[in-house]
């Protein structure tokens, strides 16, 4: 097997919805993974669409603060056209109630797919309920594409994608479906490496425990080598990286700078404390540019061998020959 294996990608083991979803029976729901809202990449564009609707905007006086809560009822979505397309349309400056905001809201859908020339058999990302409900991928995937429609050179944050889960109930219990959806373009090296991520951690774990159990012995032999002389020595894979410590200790001597010891716990005592420590070093990873796809910190922490493995292999593929 080649220790060398490509970069790993994450594929949560189980969905855990910051807030209850209520969804009915024979609906289908797609949700965005909680994990994937904390996106660097995500967070940018947010920024940037936001900053482009207010500088657009501005001599309207709407300052919006929140792309979900801000758009919704219609109003900023028709002073945006009105303003990029130069064109009238014929609703309520100001729609009050919800049927009045669902009404102003269609109409502007009708006049923005007219203007991107989709039709009704076409798998739109958006429709008047899911942007009356303030759903935020719809609310991204309209903005980009209203974006790119009047500025064709804007400069969009590329590859930005989320984690989402498709739940649907029916007589025989919740079907969950996992899917990576692109907001942004995406180049064909990020697909093409994502694509492998993903067969190799699942190749992997279907080639059976025995393998699992080489790359994590090869990985124990990694983190050892460069924590040896502070006296730390890694036993047991599936335990001893769980609450973080040994992940801060590890990133900070292979990037080499000191992580003072009043940004996590050095003797995590409860689930909480160990979640921090967790995405404490998730967020170096990303700040290191290491870690490009979404981790739950607490499958780190709940012993999820495919989580450990993933995020030990952002530094085993960097420095494995340091």
């Amino acid at each position: 097997m080649d220790s060398s294996i490509p970069n790993l990608v994450t594929a949560y083991e189980e969905f855990k919805p910051s807030t209850e979803i209520n969804i009915a029976l024979g609906e289908r729901r797609k949700v965005i993974q909680p994990n994937s809202l904390k996106s660097p990449k995500l967070e940018e564009l947010m920024t940037f669409l936001i900053g482009w609707i207010n500088a657009t905007l501005k001599q309207n006086h709407i300052v919006v603060q929140s792309l979900e809560e801000d758009l919704y009822d219609g109003l900023v979505l028709h002073h945006l056209l009105a303003h990029l397309g130069n064109m009238k349309l014929d609703v309520e400056e100001i729609a009050l109630s919800a049927s009045a905001q669902k009404q102003k809201v269609s109409v502007i859908l009708d006049t923005v797919n007219q203007l991107l020339q989709i039709t009704e058999d076409d798998n739109l990302n958006w429709n008047t309920e899911l942007i009356h409900k303030k759903d935020l991928i719809s609310t991204l995937h309209l903005l980009v594409a209203i974006a790119k429609h009047f500025k064709p050179d804007i400069p969009l944050p590329q590859n930005v994608y989320v984690e989402t889960l498709i739940l649907e109930i029916d007589k025989t219990g919740i079907k969950t479906e996992k899917h990576l959806e692109f907001i942004t373009q995406k180049s064909d090296d990020t697909e093409q490496n994502q694509t492998s991520e993903v067969d190799a951690i699942n190749d992997l774990f279907k080639l059976g425990p025995d393998k699992v159990k080489i790359v994590q012995q090869a990985m124990l032999h990694f983190a050892n080598k460069h924590l040896g002389h502070l006296g730390v020595i890694v036993k047991d894979f599936n335990t001893q990286f769980s609450n973080g410590v040994i992940l801060i200790l590890l990133i900070g001597q292979l990037e080499g700078y000191f992580i003072h010891l009043s940004e996590y716990f050095l003797s995590p005592s409860d689930q909480k404390e160990r979640v921090h420590n967790v995405t404490f070093a998730l967020e170096l990873l990303k700040d290191r540019g290491l870690l490009k796809y979404p981790v739950d910190p607490e499958d780190i922490v709940n012993l999820d061998s495919k989580a450990t493995i993933r995020i030990l292999h952002c530094l085993f593929a960097k420095y494995k020959d340091k």
